[in-house]
Parts: C-alpha cells; sequence; structure tokens
C-alpha cells in the first residue's frame, strides 16, 4: 500500500487477512457452541467494535451481544489500574460468555475482566481476541485468537491512538516519533 498516512509505518496485517480470519473465527465458535441454547457476546469498547460486528455477521449460533467499556491507559501511558466505566446491562449467571477484545498487550485488562466475569458465575468464560503482542511474560489464556503481532503500536480496525486511524480497515504500525 503506497497511500499509506504519514503517520504509519507499514500495514502489520492486511483488510484480507483480517477478513478471513474473522470468519475463520467465527466458524469455530459457531461449532463450539453449537449445542448451546444462546451465546453471551461481551465486546469491550471503544476498541472491539469493528472486530466484534464482523465476527457476530458471521456466527451461525444464536447470541446476545452486550458491551463493556474498561480503562487502563491514561493520556498516554498504562497505569496499570484497570476499572469499569460501563458495565453490562443484564446479570449473565448461567450464561456461557465470550469476551470480544480488539487487543492483549500487557494482558492487564483481560485478567481483570475475567476475574470480575467469574465472579458473576458463568456456565462458561472465554475469551476471542483479534491481535495478541508477542511478549515473553504474557500468560493470558485466549480461547479464540486472531492475530500474533510484534511487539509495536498498532492503530486501524478499531484501535486507535489518541482516537485517530481507529476505522482503517487494515491494521498498520504506528510511526515512533
Amino acid at each position: 500500500m503506497n497511500d499509506l498516512h504519514p503517520d504509519l509505518a507499514r500495514v502489520v496485517v492486511s483488510t484480507d487477512q483480517i477478513q478471513s480470519r474473522v470468519k475463520e473465527l467465527a466458524d469455530q465458535i459457531s461449532t463450539d457452541f453449537a449445542d448451546r441454547e444462546t451465546l453471551y457476546i461481551i465486546g469491550i469498547l471503544k476498541g472491539a467494535f469493528i472486530f466484534l460486528a464482523d465476527l457476530t455477521r458471521h456466527l451461525r449460533v444464536p447470541h446476545n451481544v452486550d458491551f463493556m467499556a474498561l480503562s487502563s491507559y491514561g493520556k498516554t501511558t498504562s497505569s496499570g489500574a484497570v476499572r469499569i466505566l460501563m458495565d453490562l446491562r443484564e446479570p449473565v449467571e448461567g450464561q456461557h460468555l465470550i469476551i470480544v477484545e480488539d487487543i492483549v498487550d500487557t494482558g492487564r485488562t483481560l485478567d481483570y475482566l475475567y476475574r470480575v466475569l467469574k465472579g458473576r458465575k458463568p456456565a462458561s468464560l472465554h475469551s476471542c481476541v483479534l491481535i495478541r503482542k508477542q511478549r515473553d511474560n504474557l500468560n493470558i489464556p485466549i480461547d479464540y485468537l486472531g492475530f500474533d503481532i510484534p511487539d509495536v503500536w498498532v492503530v486501524g480496525y478499531g484501535l486507535d491512538f489518541a482516537d485517530k486511524h481507529r476505522t482503517l480497515p487494515y491494521i498498520a504500525e504506528l510511526k515512533r516519533e
């Protein structure tokens, strides 16, 4: 792609790669949950909204969608503290849950979310993550993973930097400067 925005270094995952993998993930989830009455999909805002929309359009099993918003980043860096900004609208006890997240970077947010939701006594709890940064110290269980990427700052397909580049159809590395 020669028409990259000047903020971007390179495309890390192309539009075609994303669309193909999202369909594969939806097919696998549909197979794995074919015998369940309903699946409760939890999209983590804002980053997962595009991934969630594409993923759920491909699902072939009954499902409900709800959202949570969490904060783990300050204006420029991670504070390490995670907090819920917007919670689910319904109780999830006895439900089969899948957390849909855009990225696992440090793993703190997903770890926090697992602990919170496990406390709500779901029938099962799984995660579907679009991208995971390759890091040595990352030991977070991810049931459905789109892509492993290098440990670089990325934007696009829901991911942003200061609310910029979120709606790009691909995932690109942000230039360092």
